[in-house]
């Protein structure tokens, strides 16, 4: 993107061109986020718009000690999680009945990186969070548990569970190789 520091001066001044060369730049990544957490593309595109207002509407909040694109990601993020809130059922929950699952490097390397997306997509909504916040948004367990009111512990369990429910799905779609 040209001259960002730019564009987010004028956005800052409720600049509407700049707003939308803001939002055409970073709309398809920002959706893709939304849509990791909300298989629905109506639902993702819902978040990712939510989060735009946000971002418009609090723009003057963002302080230059930080990445922008990072505070925007933070917020899509954010408005992903709490449409999950307001319209699914968030309980996280625990399967006991999977076999041990090999390395995480061991999936991703293995796979196209869409056809690990949609698998992804699959998996039950709490673990599908936590799978996304700390594999691929790089938090780590404490602020997952901060930022969705869970402990630490349930965090870990939900990782450790999404892990194994992946791999059963990818072994049924004949696209993992065990190394067991």
């Amino acid at each position: 993107m040209k001259n960002l520091n730019n564009i987010l001066s004028k956005c800052k001044k409720g600049d509407r061109k700049a707003q939308k060369e803001l939002y055409d730049y970073y709309s398809p990544l920002f959706f893709a986020i939304c849509k990791r957490y909300i298989p629905s593309s109506d639902e993702a595109e819902d978040a990712m718009l939510k989060g735009f207002f946000k971002i418009f509407t609090k723009i003057s909040n963002f302080k230059d000690n930080g990445s922008f694109e990072g505070w925007m990601k933070r917020i899509m993020i954010n408005e992903s999680l709490m449409l999950l809130r307001q319209t699914k059922n968030f309980n996280l929950s625990l399967d006991e009945d999977f076999h041990d699952i090999a390395s995480e490097e061991n999936i991703i390397g293995q796979l196209e990186y869409q056809t690990l997306l949609a698998s992804i997509e699959l998996l039950p909504v709490g673990y599908r969070t936590v799978f996304n916040m700390h594999v691929i948004e790089g938090y780590k367990h404490r602020e997952i548990a901060e930022i969705l009111q869970i402990s630490i512990n349930t965090s870990k369990s939900q990782l450790i569970q999404a892990k194994k429910k992946l791999q059963v799905i990818l072994k049924k779609k004949h696209l993992y190789k065990s190394v067991l």
